[in-house]
């Protein structure tokens, strides 16, 4: 995670008139249709050098189809900035670019055109994904990653068929917030030999340089709702970012769902720090633990392990509950450093014609067909069908929980911690804790006050 200084609070950027990207013709798959109509050449600038190939032949399929040239440059590997600093100031820049998030916003908010009245962001699932500001929009996401707690469903269809199980709700799906998660978990640990488990969650790996998933990616809880609290209008990396203090407000929270973990794991606490991930993702696949914190990335771990005896099918995803108020609303944390975005300093027709070569990527059947089995993105997009996104059950899982009425996504604050420094201090507290050698008192003066430290350093 790179290093950034702290950013003030999203200013209102001009807006451009959203009726330039409605309407159009459009055929039945929703793709810009007569040839030539428009602006006939529009300038992507690609920022992955790993998949230029396939956004080549990309922009050769949609000249073929619709007459306008995608001119496609990509920058070389950790040159993106400085490439599009260069290209933006030409007298032909890039139409449409790239941004990290709403950190990237800043630094490029004059060039950002509002998507509002896209057809492309229409079809975005979840809204509070985009990078917005006051009534605009101006950066959607076209690729998402999320993590949470797996869970083998067939392992959790037999706790809930025990005739003895200590709770009524009759399936995983109904469980909602902290207390049911807590409740269920521990009635599991009590019928462990019932049900054929070494443990219900897999090895809490707090090694070093293993621990991200609990320095970085459990942290990130506590310290969204805390700047969710603060600033309920603006975007919690914003915050995160503009904080020089925090309060760690919801540290108790967090004290509850690391507890969780740790009291009902199939490692005793002694030995965590000598577990990686790859121990907990194997435990899981092996079919000795019931759940495991990790992201749709996991898939791979699993399904890799020799010997695995985890149905695909039974593979599915829970939000991390830490007992926070409203907690039942929220989904997954998903998140992305992968924004799309159209220059407001490009003509109208250039503009228009930009949105209409994204919305045929993302809509018609020759463009989603190049997002999955191409690019290999998990879309975040309503236009796909389950058919049409990737095969493997946790990127399913990203898909269902986006698409849930009345559920937000939790935003990956984390983008907001100061520096890795903070995040190894971090994780080193929680091991030392998790031994018996440090109290959570001595945790919460870590997350509290080397934040301080790290912050100042930023401001130097």
């Amino acid at each position: 995670m790179k290093k950034t200084k702290c950013m003030a609070a999203l200013l209102a950027a001009a807006l451009v008139p959203a009726m330039i990207f409605a309407g159009g013709n459009k055929d039945s798959s929703g793709t810009a249709a007569k040839k030539g109509e428009g602006a006939g050449e529009i300038y992507f600038l690609n920022f992955k050098p790993e998949i230029a190939d396939v956004y080549d032949a990309i922009a050769k399929e949609y000249q073929a189809e619709t007459g306008v040239k995608v001119n496609v440059m990509t920058a070389a590997s950790g040159t993106y900035e400085q490439t599009l600093k260069s290209e933006i100031a030409k007298s032909n820049p890039p139409t449409i670019f790239q941004i990290n998030g709403p950190v990237g916003y800043q630094n490029w908010k004059d060039y950002c055109a509002d998507l509002k009245g896209t057809e492309f962001y229409s079809h975005l699932m979840d809204k509070s994904l985009a990078v917005t500001s006051g009534d605009g929009v101006y950066g959607v996401p076209y690729v998402v990653e999320g993590y949470g707690i797996i869970y083998n469903n067939a392992i959790m269809k037999k706790y809930f068929a025990l005739p003895n199980k200590a709770v009524s709700i009759s399936s995983a799906d109904e469980i909602r917030d902290f207390k049911t998660l807590k409740a269920v978990v521990e009635d599991m640990t009590k019928n462990k030999a019932v049900l054929g488990i070494s443990g219900v969650f897999a090895s809490t790996s707090l090694l070093k340089g293993e621990d991200w998933r609990w320095q970085t990616h459990l942290l990130n809880m506590p310290m969204y709702y805390e700047w969710k609290d603060a600033a309920p209008d603006t975007s919690t990396i914003l915050t995160g970012l503009a904080a020089k203090e925090v309060t760690f407000k919801y540290g108790d929270n967090y004290k509850n769902i690391f507890d969780l973990y740790i009291n009902n794991s199939i490692t005793p606490k002694a030995l965590l720090g000598s577990k990686s991930v790859d121990d907990s993702m194997a435990e899981f696949a092996m079919g000795k633990v019931a759940m495991v914190q990790n992201g749709n990335w996991a898939w791979s771990q699993i399904s890799g392990v020799k010997g695995n005896v985890v149905n695909a099918d039974d593979i599915k995803f829970m939000p991390i509950y830490i007992g926070a108020q409203g907690e039942e609303k929220e989904g997954l944390c998903i998140g992305t450093e992968n924004y799309f975005c159209i220059n407001s300093k490009a003509s109208e027709a250039k503009q228009k014609a930009s949105a209409d070569f994204l919305n045929w990527l993302y809509t018609s059947q020759k463009g989603k067909d190049f997002v999955t089995n191409k690019l290999g993105f998990i879309a975040p997009f309503d236009s796909f069908s389950d058919s049409e996104r990737p095969a493997d059950p946790l990127a399913k899982e990203i898909t269902r929980w986006m698409g849930k009425k009345g559920v937000t996504s939790v935003a990956w604050s984390f983008a907001a911690f100061p520096s890795q420094d903070y995040k190894d201090a971090v994780g080193g507290a929680l091991l030392e804790y998790a031994q018996g050698q440090k109290s959570w008192n001595d945790v919460k003066n870590i997350v509290v006050d080397d934040w301080k430290t790290e912050k100042a350093k930023l401001s130097q």
